[in-house]
């Protein structure tokens, strides 16, 4: 079974590994488990479903062993550990999204977060997710994954990432406050007119009247 993945073709730069070789570089390690999180992100984007139902449907073992034939990631299924990390970064990248887009928008200066790629967004909200929110990971080993796998597909956009990553740690890794958003302006209640009788204002009133009168 193939299954398409919406995701860059790597380009070849494995020279004269061999296929074992290329196998094993892909096989169970963080940097495997890092490029199939970065495809479910890249992937969420252009199907809008959520976090959860792609990680059920994509790491669904069938489904996985289709994709083997179009990626070496997919060579062999990850483990437990792979895996919970393939679900936290995914889970947690959707939970934190705007905030990583903020942090990307605020470091890449001149450059609307539309005109970033797709590849080099994906990689750059995993990284800084990793920095701010996966303490087992540190932001050194978080920055070079994230250039070292972008490179594997685009030599300039892995420079633009190194570029924004190097630019958040040296800036201490703050996230930049959301946008205050302003409270619309409330209506004023109007006011009875001045000169309507005291019936019109006060319904209490006007059927005290009825009742004398009816009484009369």
């Amino acid at each position: 079974m193939s299954v398409a993945l919406p995701w860059p073709e790597r380009p070849d730069k494995s020279g004269s590994a061999t296929p074992g070789e290329k196998k094993e570089q892909h096989t169970k390690t963080r940097t495997n488990a890092r490029e199939i999180a970065a495809h479910l992100l890249y992937a969420m984007e252009y199907t809008g479903q959520p976090a959860d139902r792609t990680l059920e449907a994509r790491l669904e073992p069938d489904y996985y062993r289709g994709l083997a034939q179009e990626s070496e990631a997919y060579a062999e299924r990850p483990g437990k550990k792979q895996l919970a990390y393939i679900r936290a970064i995914v889970c947690g990248v959707t939970e934190k999204q705007e905030e990583l887009n903020r942090i990307i928008a605020q470091y890449a200066i001149g450059w609307n977060l539309g005109r970033i790629s797709r590849l080099a967004r994906t990689f750059l909200r995993i990284a800084l997710y990793e920095c701010l929110y996966m303490e087992e990971i540190p932001n050194g080993v978080a920055i070079n994954e994230a250039v070292k796998l972008t490179k594997s597909y685009d030599d300039e956009a892995a420079k633009f990432v190194n570029g924004i990553l190097g630019a958040f740690v040296r800036g201490g890794c703050e996230i930049p406050p959301a946008p205050v958003q302003e409270a619309p302006e409330c209506l004023e209640e109007e006011a009875p007119a001045a000169d309507a009788p005291e019936a019109a204002q006060n319904p209490a009133a006007e059927a005290a009247a009825v009742a004398q009168g009816a009484a009369e």
